[in-house]
């Protein structure tokens, strides 16, 4: 686990599912609420995270990813970016492409660079997605189908330009109530047929769309808080969730998944579960 990788690296990823060989992830040194930008900031605004635990937690997670035969990579944390643990956010990868995003939140601009400095370091072509208001938490690829959450993060134009650059895929715009944040935080896709979501944030036509391609899951108001579509698929059923989300929990584990539970309830204080902290870059190496 290192910041400069000796062995070139090829993105690709298909899915959220299949095997997870490489993610990048950043510790949360410097994490803070210093802007509340979210529904869950407001809730713990005047609580605050500790930053101890939290630091904890994240290395107690990295730790698990590692045990289960996944190549962490760690971005430098910077103290001018209190978000920076949400990696999820600065880009995406699609087939053999991996994407930079660019940030909405001011208080989140310049995390890409960060990303960039890596991927040059890498000797990894990316796309940079420069004037687009496009963010990877409103992102889920499935095939070749790409699901976009509009969003307070990501706008139509952003999404119809991504139509022109991967004309060969399927772009769904998905719009949903804008205070959930990002499309991951109320729906997450955990196998070819299957995903979970939070009914509340959509339309009934969304609804609609959404159940003539998956059988949906759904998340109780309350584990959508702790964000319970937020989990994290390593392949072969294996998924990470909090212990907290109970439901969720046992409704995957009746369908026959695996869950690696590891809590971290003080990095979700800041509105990103496990999904919001990984970027993969690899999933499922003998598609490369």
């Amino acid at each position: 686990m290192s910041l400069f990788s000796k062995t070139p690296i090829k993105p690709f990823a298909s899915s959220e599912y299949d095997v997870l060989k490489k993610v990048i992830l950043c510790k949360p040194e410097y994490m803070t609420i210093r802007d509340v930008i979210n529904e869950t900031q407001k809730k713990f605004k005047d609580e605050g995270i500790h930053i101890e635990l939290a630091l904890a937690q994240h290395k107690k997670f990295v730790q698990t990813l590692k045990d289960h035969d996944v190549d962490v990579i760690l971005l430098p944390a910077l103290k001018m970016f209190p978000e920076q643990v949400f990696t999820r956010d600065i880009g995406f990868t699609a087939g053999h492409i991996m994407f930079v995003a660019e940030m909405a939140n001011k208080l989140r601009q310049g995390e890409e660079e960060v990303l960039k400095g890596w991927l040059e370091q890498q000797d990894m072509s990316y796309f940079n997605l420069r004037g687009d208001m496009i963010e990877g938490g409103d992102v889920i690829v499935n095939g070749n189908c790409i699901y976009v959450g509009l969003s307070d993060r990501t706008n139509q134009q952003a999404i119809d330009h991504l139509q022109t650059i991967l004309p060969h895929y399927e772009i769904v715009t998905i719009p949903f109530t804008e205070k959930y944040l990002h499309l991951d935080c109320v729906f997450n896709i955990i196998s070819p047929t299957e995903a979970l979501f939070f009914p509340g944030a959509f339309t009934q036509k969304e609804i609609d769309i959404l159940a003539s391609r998956f059988e949906l899951i759904e998340v109780s108001e309350e584990e959508q808080f702790t964000l319970g579509t937020n989990v994290l698929s390593i392949g072969n059923k294996k998924i990470f969730s909090l212990p907290v989300n109970k439901d969720v929990n046992e409704k995957l584990r009746n369908r026959g998944y695996e869950i690696v539970e590891v809590d971290i309830t003080e990095i979700i204080k800041s509105g990103g579960s496990f999904r919001c902290c990984t970027l993969p870059v690899l999933r499922d190496g003998d598609q490369q």
